[in-house]
């Protein structure tokens, strides 16, 4: 395991959009160095406690940044190879790492073998670069053969990962990447469809430049166990937990997400070793405001993120109550461009940035938020509490969701009667007849520490 990753706080960024890059790119246009522009945000990183960057996709493609273009070059409308050298020398004097996102399933139909298969058909030395290609029919697109998209998306061309050729291609833009960019770890995209073969290859690979890089994969559904095993990847998202943070709070049911986290992480659970990326918003669903019926459940649900077992990622703005739902097939409106120096003025949740600095610093603080075994102590369908502990510490999670306050009883006898305090109130309480007995406010919390 990566000692760094345990200690990680994740600030995720979709770059093309929080920048305001044009939609389209026309691969004739100077270098614009938008990525420049993460330096404004290195004073707002570290108020929030972050110690990690996800940067979503930076290099040359055609829209969204998916559909890759040149492996080898940063897309003009960021900047240039030596923006995002300079950027990750930034996060890294700030102590913050950077991990980049990683797609290898798919190209875009900009990718330069690609075109040379539309421009030379049955005779172009790249038609084994691509995975079911069929020149006896015409693709969705119109052109003189058919291939295979990812999930029916015939602008994202599925690469052939048994080409030899392809991964040496693919192999040595990480080389480089980990190289001249110095980048810490890969979020690979759609892990979920890639070969585990190739997920083998590219682990070996990376942990032979760095031992400490991290490789976390995107995997939606599924047994993680599969994925997160020596020799494949070191983490995956933590979908399973994403659903139960916010519907727990939307249909007034603690059960679903305390029913996950002891699945996952209780004495006998199946990931009580992994530590999973968890999120409750990212640039492919509807940002987390806008998923909760109720604003005020932002506070339960982040201190649940940052308490719970796994790694905390905020995706951009989100950390100020930032709107924005998935469209049909349309996810810009979850990627918009921001300005960070006025965000926190201008919006009806601007203490919730503060709250989770707060909660960033007690979990930064605290072996045992960030390593401890994971023990529920008790459950109703709006109030929450669990325990983590290591040998040396033990720290007990309320949460409230109701609009009034709430007195939870939870039986402590592992703990001697005494003194005991809330380190996120800031305030004194009692354990007496080995219970502790707390009052807990509306869409709030208790962290004490015991």
């Amino acid at each position: 395991m990566n000692n760094w990753i345990s200690e990680a706080v994740f600030y995720h960024i979709y770059p093309l959009g929080a920048f305001g890059a044009p939609r389209n790119n026309d691969f004739f246009a100077a270098p614009m160095q938008r990525l420049e522009a993460t330096d404004e945000m290195l004073e707002h990183l570290g108020r929030l406690g972050v110690n990690a960057v996800y940067l979503g996709p930076v290099f040359e493609s055609g829209t969204h940044g998916y559909d890759t273009a040149n492996f080898y070059e940063v897309d003009r409308r960021l900047g240039s190879n030596e923006t995002l050298a300079w950027v990750v020398r930034r996060f890294h004097e700030q102590g913050i790492r950077v991990v980049l996102d990683g797609v290898f399933n798919h190209v875009g139909r900009n990718f330069w073998a690609f075109r040379d298969v539309i421009d030379k058909g049955e005779n172009s030395q790249f038609v084994d670069w691509f995975a079911g290609l069929d020149f006896t029919r015409r693709s969705q697109n119109g052109d003189n053969f058919s291939y295979e998209g990812w999930n029916g998306n015939y602008d994202l061309v599925k690469l052939n990962l048994a080409n030899e050729d392809v991964l040496q291609h693919l192999f040595a833009a990480v080389e480089m990447w980990i190289r001249e960019f110095n980048i810490d770890g890969l979020r690979l995209d759609v892990a979920d469809c890639l070969p585990f073969e190739f997920m083998q290859k590219l682990s070996s690979l990376c942990k032979s430049l760095r031992s400490d890089f991290w490789l976390m994969g995107e995997v939606v559904h599924g047994d993680y166990r599969k994925w997160v095993a020596p020799g494949i990847l070191d983490s995956v998202t933590n979908y399973e937990c994403y659903k139960g943070l916010y519907s727990s709070h939307v249909n007034k049911n603690y059960f679903e997400i305390a029913y996950s986290l002891n699945r996952q992480f209780g004495n006998d659970g199946i990931y009580k070793d992994f530590q999973l990326y968890n999120f409750v918003d990212n640039h492919d669903v509807t940002r987390i405001i806008d998923t909760l019926s109720q604003s005020r459940y932002l506070y339960p649900v982040h201190c649940l993120l940052f308490t719970m077992p796994g790694v905390p990622s905020i995706y951009y703005g989100s950390e100020w109550g930032i709107g924005g739902k998935k469209a049909g097939a349309d996810d810009w409106p979850l990627r918009p461009c921001i300005d960070w120096r006025v965000q926190s003025v201008n919006r009806a949740n601007k203490d919730l940035a503060g709250v989770i600095a707060r909660l960033s610093a007690l979990r930064s603080a605290s072996d045992a938020l960030k390593n401890g075994r994971y023990q529920q102590l008790y459950v109703n369908h709006e109030q929450f509490a669990f325990m983590r502990q290591t040998a040396e510490e033990r720290m007990i999670v309320m949460v409230n969701a109701s609009e009034n306050a709430a007195t939870v009883s939870v039986d402590v006898s592992f703990a001697a009667d005494g003194e005991c305090f809330d380190v996120l109130n800031s305030e004194t309480l009692r354990v007496s007849n080995r219970t502790l007995k707390c009052e807990l406010s509306p869409g709030w919390a208790r962290i004490i520490r015991l």
